[in-house]
């Protein structure tokens, strides 16, 4: 487990050097990935309709239910090395 977690931080530290930003699907499985990683399953309320933005962010973490915090940081670590 500790070398998955310092290969998922090394890759959260590789995400903010890609040298072409990925485009907002690509950014939106980052995230949801992230959050899966290192705060587990999704309890935060939905965000209210105006924000489409907290919406999108938060159907992206909310689909990611029930996945080991271990096989999404393995999912971020190929998704941040297949960008690179």
């Amino acid at each position: 487990m500790s070398d998955l977690k310092s290969r998922f931080e090394a890759a959260v530290a590789n995400s903010k050097n890609l040298s072409e930003r990925p485009d907002n699907a690509t950014l939106l499985k980052l995230y949801a990935l992230y959050k899966q990683a290192t705060a587990g399953d999704n309890a935060d309320k939905k965000p209210g309709f105006s924000d489409m933005v907290g919406r999108a962010k938060w159907d992206a973490w909310n689909s990611l239910k029930g996945t080991a915090s271990e096989a999404a940081m393995q999912q971020y670590v190929d998704l941040i090395e297949s960008l690179s």
